[in-house]
């Protein structure tokens, strides 16, 4: 395991949720804490570069059929 992680001036009503969520899972608060923390950053698909995301991008035609002249 990696290095302790210590959170200060965490809202009560957040820390009741997490023990809360932590019961109805059955494990510690602690447990829950991590389980938050590895879900929510490791979940995340990976970023995908501009010009990725633009190559993907369908051809929707000619360039001449975009040249709109009233």
């Amino acid at each position: 395991m990696a290095t302790n992680l210590v959170v200060r001036n965490i809202d009560e009503s957040v820390v009741q949720a997490l023990k809360q969520a932590a019961a109805a899972h059955g494990r510690s608060a602690e447990a829950e804490h991590r389980e938050i923390l590895r879900a929510s950053l490791m979940a995340k698909p990976p970023r995908r570069s501009l010009a990725d995301v633009l190559a993907s991008i369908p051809l929707a035609g000619a360039d001449e059929d975009f040249n709109y002249r009233p």
